[in-house]
């Protein structure tokens, strides 16, 4: 169990800032175009919703590593699909301030995807420490999950 208060802290914020920045209002309806699995939207929705049952009783590393995984693909795809496109994407009725709400929204999308990304490598970075000094001369559980080979290239975007 993880109950670090730099991990928490850092979950804590990368809920925060997902729900403020990149699954708002304004942008969500473009995010459910997005071309991502089920099983991913559940894994992100509990890192960035359900802080609240992980804050006393810690976090399942392997879950942890599992919500991160699905965050960067998340973040990879939303880069190739969504980036290029969102103005487009929205519709353009509601109020005037709505508008330019939803304007704020898209011209700092691109920009709030990277602070998630870099907040979501902070999370990975922090975790693998952890993993490495719990590990006590055995294999690390981030050496045995094949798929987070690829998450500091998705998050950095070079995919």
């Amino acid at each position: 169990m993880v109950r670090d208060a730099h991990v928490i802290g850092l979950v804590e914020r990368i809920g925060e800032h997902y729900r403020a920045n990149i699954s708002n209002r304004f942008i969500r309806p473009a995010l459910l175009q997005l071309s991502l699995e089920k099983q991913s939207w559940d894994l992100i929705e509990v890192l960035t919703e359900k802080i609240e049952q992980y804050r006393y009783q810690g976090f399942h590393l392997d879950e942890l590593y599992r919500q991160i995984i699905a965050a960067a693909r998340f973040v990879s795809i939303t880069r190739r699909e969504l980036v290029p496109s969102l103005r487009a994407r929205l519709s353009g009725s509601g109020s005037a301030s709505d508008k330019v709400l939803r304007d704020m929204a898209v011209n700092n999308f691109g920009s709030n995807l990277q602070l998630l990304a870099d907040m979501l490598n902070e999370l990975f970075l922090s975790l693998v420490e952890l993993d490495k000094e719990q590990a006590k001369g055995r294999r690390p559980l981030y050496m045995s999950i094949p798929e987070l080979k690829d998450v500091g290239r998705m998050l950095v975007g070079s995919t």
